[in-house]
């Protein structure tokens, strides 16, 4: 039990310092903004819908259930903790900027959440672009605890209880109760058909995080399904920290036969030694970047595709479009919660398959 709450304590600190620079993408003045007067209907709509797909996607200083047609937003603010090196360490609750309405004065200054960044302003909330339109003003070192991070928080906590009370549960009997009746076949399948076959004989070492890595996924994965706009594993500060963690779980517990394949491949002329090195390297960074990749694009692209479905039924407007898109926004759910656990069983694959590549024993030497 408490191996399983110092990993996930190194989880939550590990994704809170990666959301400290969350969306680092350039804010730039609303596209609506700018050419609202040439734009047709269509055309709004089309931005207007973009725009929702957009917010969807992205992380935010507030959690917002829905928002209605007049503007008003339901859902509960969230701490917003930001830095200033002028002024120092702020702290102030999501609502003090009214869904970047309001500017808020803190300490003397003025600052501003544009785009789901924190800027440095004027009184009045000015807002200065260059000539590409992107935002000139200081933008603050953010610390807060967005959308994101509150999810990240909740599933922590959640597989602290869950997980907690099965491990209990054995303690009086090994017949599996509660929610261990629907976890068992899980926990056994990532052991007997991950860990054990990709492994081997260490894989009990790597089983804590094997497991921890799954749920925590899949979790993820089954909240961003809500209708809330929680995308967390289609954020890419989050899926690096998860491949990271990976990536220096094989290193430190990598053997001896492991180093030895990749800076002096035996079983080689030595000329081609010189040239595999540099291969084997390369390859160590490019199997965490893989895993981070296909768990950000598959679950972002999946999002995008539904939300762009339903948006459709806003461009056609007709009774066709109403029934048609709602279908197939039905059956492409039905597939994204298959990819949920696809994509957290791939992971927690890939990895099982790193770890047994840093364990293996080869016999190189005998063979020859």
């Amino acid at each position: 039990m408490l191996k399983r709450v110092l990993l996930l304590v190194g989880f939550l600190s590990t994704f809170t310092l990666s959301q400290a620079q969350h969306h680092e993408e350039v804010a730039t003045a609303p596209a609506t903004e700018q050419v609202a007067g040439n734009m047709t209907e269509a055309e709004k709509e089309k931005a207007k819908n973009q725009e929702f797909i957009q917010h969807h996607v992205k992380d935010a200083h507030s959690f917002d259930i829905m928002v209605t047609k007049d503007g008003h937003h339901i859902g509960f603010p969230l701490p917003v903790i930001f830095y200033d090196k002028e002024n120092g360490l702020h702290a102030m609750m999501s609502s003090a900027f009214n869904h970047g309405e309001s500017t808020v004065e803190s300490k003397g200054s003025h600052y501003k959440l544009y785009h789901e960044k924190i800027y440095k302003t004027d009184a009045a909330g000015t807002i200065i672009y260059d000539d590409h339109g992107h935002a000139t003003n200081a933008k603050m070192l953010d610390l807060s605890i967005t959308k994101s991070v509150f999810a990240i928080i909740l599933v922590a906590l959640l597989m602290v209880v869950l997980f907690g009370s099965i491990a209990r549960s054995y303690k009086n009997s090994l017949v599996p109760s509660g929610a261990g009746k629907i976890f068992e076949p899980l926990i056994i399948f990532i052991r007997d058909d991950i860990a054990k076959p990709n492994i081997g004989t260490n894989y009990k070492k790597y089983m804590g995080y094997l497991l921890t890595v799954f749920f925590f996924i899949l979790f993820l994965n089954v909240l961003g399904l809500m209708p809330f706009g929680i995308n967390v594993t289609g954020n890419l500060a989050i899926t690096a920290a998860l491949a990271i963690v990976t990536f220096l779980i094989t290193q430190f517990t990598a053997n001896k036969t492991y180093w030895q394949h990749i800076f002096w491949m035996p079983g080689l002329p030595w000329p081609m030694k010189f040239v595999m090195m540099p291969i084997e390297i390369i390859g160590m960074f490019i199997k965490p970047f893989a895993l981070l990749i296909r768990l950000f694009a598959n679950m972002t692209a999946g999002h995008i595709v539904v939300m762009s479905l339903i948006a459709m039924i806003y461009v056609f407007k007709n009774v066709i479009a109403g029934i048609a898109f709602p279908f197939l926004t039905f059956v492409l759910y039905l597939l994204e919660i298959l990819v949920a656990f696809l994509q957290a069983y791939i992971f927690t694959m890939l990895s099982a398959v790193y770890f047994g590549m840093a364990n293996e024993e080869h016999h190189h030497e005998e063979a020859h």
